[in-house]
């Protein structure tokens, strides 16, 4: 029986009849320029104070041009052999991203695209919620269920190029007429609102992921650069010289602003407060994060290279650990995260993922204290590992899971939960804003708990230790509407970039460096940033080299290094 037969009804003849290729085509584009769009035109729309008839027809003037765009990616892309899966791709990538645009307030950049990539298990965990399975379902299933059943017609090979590449180039003369015409008022508009840049799908997508592959394409072809080679433990003094041990809390998603010894309303530090008042411990006031987000950050704040050219960088090379490593020290990291982003690759390392403790790993996902209990017995097969038995010292790196997002409840145990009620959704803006605050603000008060657990330990080792603490970055909690982080840093708000920094020294340590702690706290409202964490720890650890930077060295003007 055809699409003809009499013995049909009209409605199976307009479901049976096969669309022309190109129709179907524009069917696709209209759905990804218009819903699949939907937060970019929320925004377009927020920007129109007064809507007068010059701002609807710059809208309509937009929407033009965001309509011929698609429909030249998609004569160019888009071909019979993988039309239907390269279709519900699009409607998935579009239905996700707006998802996560609205809900949060996010951009699709290369950096959040390498943040997606690194993403594990739990985190993907995190994120899953109802209203996200309601919008995959309504953006992806079903019209994906449509556009596979329907029927196309068969061209020859050669008369749909034809008509496809035409299809391209008419699209293509759209948009370039469009843009001649409202170029004044697109290019004020894209110069001013940068993150819009970032919020067109599927555009977005495909840029920030052809410049993650490039980028790790370039890095791949070249082996790894060693940096430090003149490194070398050249401590003040030999006499009586005992090697230190050195911990490095590497923070989660910890924003200055809500920091009890950075003058927060709350006393989210009452620990950490109380070994400052004892005049053990600096707390650095005025801090800045190398990134957004943990991708960046963390590889970057143990880079040589620092923020900006850390950024322009496509060249692969060896960090802080291993010019400590070369120096003759021990190097140690424990991961209470979704890994080291190949800091720790050279190192001995260690990740929490698979511990079953039941009273610090409930429900397969450990709190940060974990790392302290399996430090001690991590520490002594390190020594008993090392070749001569006697290192120049000890770095430990702990990563941990500290206040990572949304689900920021699941982050403290029970018994410390000081303010209630919290947020228990992973969809933040369905919760009160003073329960999210409430629940993110508990996350801060037992990253206090951990670091205060951590001197009270450092301070029962027989040797002279340090701790240093610094957040890889902020978080936005509903200002402006955003939540989460990972901005581009160009455009990103002060809570994702000013992070919280502490250093505690040990009496023991600072007498053998001779240092007066006056030395050290002086800076302690001096603007810093991630560049200083390199420089900083290689003097603590009293290891010499010419990549050091005295102006980005937090110690520069201690005891024997004095100018």
């Amino acid at each position: 029986m055809t699409p003809t037969s009499p013995d049909l009804a009209p409605a199976d003849v307009l479901v049976l009849r096969p669309w022309h290729p190109l129709s179907l085509l524009l069917v696709l584009a209209l759905w990804l320029s218009t819903l699949g769009n939907l937060p970019l035109w929320r925004a377009m729309w927020a920007l129109t104070d007064a809507h007068s008839l010059r701002t609807w027809m710059g809208l309509v003037g937009f929407a033009l041009i965001v309509l011929s765009s698609t429909t030249v990616l998609l004569s160019l892309l888009v071909w019979p052999r993988w039309r239907k899966p390269a279709g519900v791709l699009l409607l998935l990538v579009a239905a996700a991203n707006s998802y996560f645009m609205i809900a949060y307030g996010v951009v699709i950049d290369p950096t959040m695209m390498a943040n997606t990539v690194q993403t594990d298990v739990r985190e993907v965990r995190d994120l899953l919620s109802w209203s996200m399975l309601v919008v995959l379902a309504l953006g992806v299933v079903l019209p994906g269920w449509w556009w596979w059943r329907q029927p196309v017609q068969k061209l020859t090979a050669q008369r749909l190029v034809g008509r496809q590449l035409g299809l391209a180039a008419l699209a293509a003369l759209v948009l370039l007429v469009v843009v001649w015409a409202s170029f004044q008022d697109l290019a004020s508009t894209m110069r001013n609102q940068k993150s819009m840049r970032y919020m067109l799908n599927p555009f977005n997508t495909l840029y920030a992921s052809a410049r993650l592959v490039i980028g790790q394409t370039a890095q791949a072809r070249q082996p790894l650069q060693p940096i430090g080679q003149d490194a070398v433990f050249a401590p003040a003094t030999l006499a009586g010289h005992k090697p230190p041990l050195i911990v490095l809390v590497v923070g989660e998603t910890a924003r200055a602003a809500n920091f009890g010894l950075a003058g927060y309303a709350r006393d989210t530090t009452p620990q950490l407060r109380q070994l400052q008042g004892s005049g053990e411990l600096a707390y650095f006031a005025n801090v800045s994060s190398c990134g957004t987000n943990t991708q960046v950050s963390v590889p970057c704040m143990f880079s040589h290279l620092g923020r900006e050219a850390y950024g322009k960088n496509d060249i692969p090379y060896e960090n802080l650990l291993d010019v400590l490593q070369r120096a003759g020290m021990q190097v140690l990291w424990l991961d209470n995260q979704s890994g080291c982003k190949g800091l720790c690759d050279r190192v001995p390392n260690t990740n929490t993922l698979a511990l079953k403790d039941p009273a610090l790993c409930p429900d397969g996902e450990c709190f940060d204290e974990i790392m302290l209990r399996v430090l001690p017995e991590r520490l002594a097969q390190l020594e008993k590992s090392s070749a001569s038995g006697k290192a120049a010292g000890t770095v430990v790196v702990l990563h941990q899971m500290g206040n990572h997002g949304p689900a920021y409840y699941k982050r403290t145990p029970a018994d410390m939960k000081a303010y209630q009620p919290e947020c228990h959704s992973t969809v933040l803006q369905d919760c009160p804003a003073q329960e999210i605050v409430n629940a993110y603000d508990n996350a801060v008060r037992y990253t206090d708990h951990l670091l205060a657990q951590t001197v009270r330990w450092l301070k029962s080792q027989p040797r002279p230790t340090a701790m240093l603490y610094v957040s890889d970055h902020g978080e936005s909690l509903g200002e402006k509407g955003l939540y989460l982080h990972g901005m581009p840093y160009m455009m990103a708000p002060k809570e994702q970039t000013h992070v919280p920094m502490v250093m505690w020294l040990s009496k023991p340590l600072q007498s053998q460096l001779k240092w007066d702690a006056h030395c050290w706290k002086k800076q302690a409202s001096a603007p810093m940033s991630h560049d200083h964490l390199f420089h900083s720890v290689l003097t603590l650890a009293e290891v010499k080299t010419r990549l050091q930077q005295p102006e980005l060295d937090i110690f520069a003007g201690c005891g024997a290094r004095s100018p």
